[in-house]
């Protein structure tokens, strides 16, 4: 029994000592308090790179066509900043210890700041998200795989612009959260957008017009544009201007506030474009000839790669000749070249045919009867 009481004495001098260890104060905390704050420190720095990096290794076995919530969340934590675990981290921890007023005053401004920056940061990838997403889909719509990378002038411009309202709203709110009066500085920012809007209003009408394009895109670099008396392929899309290269080889500069305001046609998204023409051939041609012309048509029509036969009919009982209308069309003319080649094609099919089969062109021709 002797041996039994000294063990117990011992067990409980020891936890004494261990309690008092415990309890023992430093910087106004007791040792218990520094250890638990200490772990949570150290469990949230690990846990939350630990998941974070899991994540987004599963994001290589997941389909390319994942659900638009899920690549976004996975997006986002790709922006997620170690300096904002750090920050995330600190934040539990200190719940565990009582600390100094002027320690928690600075430690709470940098953990405002510092996730009113991280907010920022995944403001910013969710509008890029968005812009792309609604890139992507307006390039499928078009049968495209990618945009052509020359638009990034503008997309860039919107993207900043985004970033520059994000950012700046976020610090409007961490200052808001750490008792600053925001109310004047508002007022001031708007008084002072008012003014500089009003001095660069015009390029702030060819920028907005370039956000117009990139967000609706009426076209895109490669595109072929008729706008009023300007013809050509688009090289560039900027934030101030829109450059075409002509088909005689000239840059054409136009601003993108005018190219908005003017009648635009898009040439280059025709999936097809159509060839009206005429044939005029003499009254004297025999009936026989008359039938199989068409067919003659529509096989040089046929030879010529790219073309869709519509018809050959007579249309027209002229004053001098016999006038035969002939439509037909040719695909993907997005750079004219194809229509130019089709239409040569096709009327030297027309021209080899007609010879052959001894059918001639009218011209006009005036006969003039002499009395006696």
């Amino acid at each position: 029994m002797p041996p039994l009481e000294i063990t117990t004495a011992s067990y409980n001098y020891c936890m004494d000592q261990l309690d008092l260890m415990w309890q023992q104060q430093y910087l106004g905390n007791s040792l218990r308090d520094w250890v638990i704050a200490g772990v949570a420190f150290v469990a949230v720095l690990t846990l939350l790179p630990l998941a974070r990096s899991y994540l987004l290794a599963q994001q290589r076995r997941l389909p390319a066509s994942m659900p638009g919530g899920v690549a976004l969340a996975l997006r986002l934590l790709e922006r997620t900043s170690r300096i904002f675990l750090w920050a995330l981290a600190l934040f539990v921890a200190e719940r565990f210890l009582d600390l100094p007023p002027l320690v928690e005053r600075v430690s709470k401004v940098l953990v405002v700041l510092i996730t009113w920056g991280q907010a920022a940061l995944w403001g910013s990838a969710a509008v890029r998200f968005a812009l792309e997403r609604r890139r992507d889909e307006t390039a499928a719509a078009r049968g495209q795989r990618n945009l052509p990378v020359d638009v990034s002038g503008s997309f860039d411009i919107l993207l900043f612009i985004a970033r520059l309202v994000i950012f700046a709203v976020a610090l409007l709110l961490a200052l808001d959260n750490l008792g600053v009066n925001i109310t004047a500085l508002v007022a001031g920012l708007g008084v002072g957008g008012i003014a500089i809007a009003l001095a660069v209003q015009t390029v702030l009408g060819d920028i907005l017009a370039s956000l117009s394009i990139t967000l609706d895109q009426p076209f895109v670099v490669g595109d072929w544009l008729r706008l009023e008396d300007c013809d050509g392929v688009v090289e560039h899309i900027g934030i101030k201007s829109t450059r075409l290269r002509s088909l005689s080889g000239e840059q054409i500069i136009i601003s993108n506030a005018d190219v908005l305001k003017s009648r635009l046609r898009n040439l280059g998204r025709m999936p097809e474009r159509r060839v009206l023409f005429t044939l005029a051939v003499p009254y004297e041609t025999p009936p026989a000839l008359l039938d199989k012309l068409p067919l003659l048509v529509k096989e040089a029509v046929a030879a010529a790669p790219g073309t869709n036969f519509i018809y050959c009919l007579l249309r027209n009982l002229g004053e001098y000749a016999l006038t035969y209308e002939v439509v037909y069309f040719v695909s993907e003319p997005s750079t004219g070249l194809r229509y130019v080649e089709a239409m040569d094609t096709v009327n030297r099919g027309i021209l080899a045919a007609f010879d052959r089969e001894g059918i001639r062109f009218a011209y006009p021709t005036r006969l003039v009867l002499k009395e006696g």
